[in-house]
């Protein structure tokens, strides 16, 4: 193997680097001089997917910073690796490691001016005899270091930096810095739009200043590690940028983060999954001055609250150990737990089949009536789904709720953590030495597991052992049965009108209804879906992908145009492929503040592409725009193929209404602070009307008095599904399927269909011989309990 990695152990490192190379500073680097004996050195703030050129020869673009000015573009450098080098490298850089390049060639760099960096760019590879040294764990202790070199292995040493922190209000705009803040507010690490997560935070400090902190990272643990209100962060390498008068802080390459408590007396040991990193022993007088500051300046958290103190509509913060859990529909997941304390209300148990709940059967029996179900939603499942049974929790922000069963008179309590971050809603997974466990420990140690089970609660909904036996199971189906399939979202002050009266009035009205769903159509489900443009009201089909792929064999005759690459928006690559068309590809990366943003948060252009390399690329980016070039520009496809992909969706402008705008545009949401790359914004900027995917249905609802035809014309409220996803989803289309089956239960006669609750507006459609009146469902949704 030709480059191999070797982990340098700390203050044993025996070989210094070869004593013949000299460093060399960016400044003095010349073209044309020998630098085979030179190298330099420098922080990889940036990397470019690895590409195969037109010869086959594997390419890695780099961009190195000088560590002594991380601030400056202008001492930034791009390095041009190739061949077996720029693969290995690939599998073992990341962003915020130090790179040593020894053995270089020197050019003028074409794109200088576009992107700032230096005026020369370096060129390495094996055959010439170039060698790279990596340090894969950024500069918080530089003693231990990873090596990269062709043939053989020799260890490298740094001496650690000493860190300047920078106070609140002496923030400017562009800069890189370090500081130290104390947590005013936070948001638990959640799912962002792409595949990073992100965790918000607001610092203070004693200048009376407040910063607030976007920190994205692919590594829920590289995240800081922020239990309360109050906690002390320091932050390494934070970018901060000026936006709408307000200094806003943003991850940066190399960003390293430490967490302290905020209590004063607490030990002062961080919170961090680094393995190594620089804490001197100036900084716990900085630590032991902000806590002091703290005390007497901001509300500083105290212990959560405990079940057995909740009442009815609370929000709070619950330290808790989970026990259990499940799934219960697409966009909800069940948590069990228990602080050692009892609710002293009745509390809602969530029915789950009996093989989808994880956790240890015996001892969910023994707690059953000390735990209490927590219903979480959205953006909080999916890491949900990932915690460990056994694991402490902090949940901030839980909901509880006072409702009813439909059979009893007794009221019972609900725990809900709603979706969305708002007022710092998620899920904190709290590790054993933080003293709140402690303490919970402690107190769950204490109880009594045996006598618990004898407690009695008489009001609470008891679903143990998630019907156990056949009994239970036809009792809760029959109490399925009475529940109402449909829910009213609006308008609750309308009384139900007979629909003979309905048919027999004139238009436009609203009526409140209650009758079943004889008929629907169309009855093979995928064929509702429809495109819709909202501004002159049209629908139309969705296309198939047969048509799409013709349009891209048709676009790709004309090749990429050269001269249209790497401009101050975009960087491109272009390639041959290997077939007998040796198709020509150029997809070009949309840059945001001058660099190349994560896979999971890029829009990119592509021409020549098939409708499976198309797809290929949505499975690993943001958003893919299939373009093609002209003579002076780049340009949309014809709209009848989506102008955008992203997922598994297509999205299509309308033709009649659209007036096509330059792709140029798009740098003013790359400009943005945190572009989201939203298919509304795109189109807006790009000049399209966005068509809209919805449901498009005709009900034969009966009553028993008469009968009327209703049109559902629905994007996703009645369902709860989206339409857009609907045809690329096999799962949606199953629940579909299942929802219609239980609206309209195949093979069953008139009297033992449900009835179902909806609101219908009547409305007047004129052609040329004569009118009619229509009538349309609207703000009604199918029940959580159906679907």
């Amino acid at each position: 193997m030709p480059v191999q990695l070797l982990k340098i152990t700390e203050g044993q490192s025996e070989t210094p680097l070869p004593s013949h190379l000299q460093k060399k500073d960016l400044k003095h680097l010349e073209e044309g001089c020998d630098h085979a004996d030179k190298y330099i050195q420098g922080v990889a703030v940036l990397s470019y997917p690895l590409m195969k050129l037109g010869d086959g020869t594997d390419f890695l673009k780099v961009v190195l910073q000088d560590l002594d000015n991380l601030c400056s573009r202008i001492n930034s450098i791009n390095i041009l690796i190739y061949g077996k080098m720029a693969e290995d490298c690939a599998k073992v850089m990341r962003h915020g490691d130090i790179f040593v390049v020894a053995g270089f060639k020197v050019n003028n760099s074409p794109t200088a001016r576009e992107d700032g960096r230096h005026r020369c760019h370096l060129e390495v590879s094996e055959e010439a005899g170039s060698a790279i040294y990596v340090r894969v764990i950024l500069c918080e202790c530089l003693n231990n270091f990873f090596l990269l070199f062709p043939h053989f292995i020799m260890p490298f040493q740094f001496v650690a930096p000493k860190y300047v922190y920078t106070p609140l209000n002496h923030l400017k705009d562009g800069t890189i810095v370090n500081l130290y803040g104390v947590v005013k507010f936070f948001k638990p690490p959640y799912i962002s739009k792409g595949t990073d997560y992100c965790s918000v935070v607001t610092l203070v400090d004693p200048s009376n200043v407040k910063l607030t902190c976007t920190l994205f990272n692919g590594n829920l643990d590289s995240l800081p590690k922020i239990y309360k209100i109050g906690d002390i962060v320091r932050f390494h390498r934070i970018k901060i940028r000026e936006y709408n008068g307000q200094m806003q802080g943003i991850t940066s390459g190399g960003f390293a983060s430490l967490t302290f408590d905020g209590n004063a007396g607490a030990p002062i040991v961080p919170r961090t999954s680094s393995k190594v990193y620089t804490f001197m022993d100036e900084e716990q007088k900085t630590i032991e001055e902000l806590r002091l500051w703290a005390a007497s300046n901001i509300s500083i958290s105290g212990p959560a609250a405990k079940l057995s103190c909740v009442q009815p509509m609370l929000y709070f913060d619950l330290t808790c150990q989970l026990v259990g859990k499940a799934k219960v529909d697409g966009s909800s997941f069940l948590l069990k737990v228990w602080d050692g304390t009892k609710c002293p209300y009745p509390t809602w148990k969530v029915p789950v089949e009996a093989e989808d709940l994880e956790g240890e059967k015996a001892l969910l029996h023994q707690l059953r009536n000390l735990t209490v179900d927590i219903l979480v939603y959205d953006n909080h499942v999916q890491l949900a789904k990932s915690l460990k049974i056994g694991s402490f929790l902090r949940i901030y922000s839980l909901h509880t709720k006072q409702a009813s069963a439909d059979s009893e008179d007794v009221s019972h309590i609900e725990f809900h953590l709603h979706g969305g971050t708002g007022y710092g809603r998620g899920i904190g997974v709290l590790p054993e030495s933080n003293p709140d466990v402690k303490e919970l420990k402690v107190c769950l140690e204490s109880v009594d597991q045996a006598g618990s089970q004898n407690m009695e609660s008489t009001a609470s909904l008891e679903f143990d052992d998630t019907f156990s036996n056949v009994t239970d199971l036809e009792s809760h189906l029959q109490r399925c049965q009475q529940l109402p399939v449909t829910v009213l979202t609006d308008h609750q002050d309308l009384s139900n009108t007979e629909l003979k009266t309905i048919v027999s009035s004139t238009a436009p009205q609203q009526y409140r209804i209650r009758a079943k769903l004889r008929t629907y159509k169309p009855q093979k489900l995928h064929q509702s879906v429809k495109l819709h443009c909202s501004k002159c009201n049209s629908l139309q089909e969705v296309p198939d992908a047969d048509g799409f792929d013709l349009i891209l064999q048709g676009s790709a005759i004309t090749a990429p145009n050269p001269e249209l690459h790497n401009t101050s928006w975009y960087d491109s690559v272009m390639w041959t492929t290997q077939d007998q068309k040796q198709r020509k590809i150029a997809i070009h990366f949309v840059k945001h503040d001058e660099m190349l943003q994560q896979p999971e948060d890029t829009l990119l252009m592509i021409e020549g592409g098939t409708l499976k390399e198309i797809w290929k690329l949505t499975k690993r980016f943001n958003c893919v725009i299939p373009v093609r070039s002209t003579e002076d520009d780049l340009e949309l496809l014809d709209l009848s193929a989506p102008f955008l992909l992203q997922g598994n969706v297509k999205y299509y402008g309308c033709k009649q209404c659209s007036t096509p705008k330059p792709l140029r545009n798009l740098s003013s949401i790359a400009a943005e602070q945190r572009p989201s790359w939203e298919p509304a914004e795109i189109a807006q900027v790009l000049g399209i009307e966005l068509l809209q995917y919805v449901f498009v249905m005709k009900f034969t609802l009966v009553d028993g008095t008469g009968a009327l035809n209703a049109y559902l014309f629905d994007h996703e409220k009645f369902f709860q599904i989206p339409a857009s996803e609907i045809l690329t989803n096999n799962f949606l289309q199953e629940k579909m399927q299942m929802t219609m089956n239980t609206l309209c239960p195949p093979g069953k006669k008139l009297d033992d269909l449900p009835w179902l609750e909806c609101f219908i507006k009547s409305y007047n459609v004129r052609d040329a011989i004569k009118q009619q009146v229509y009538y349309q469902i609207f703000d009604t949704t199918v029940a959580e309990d159906v679907v």
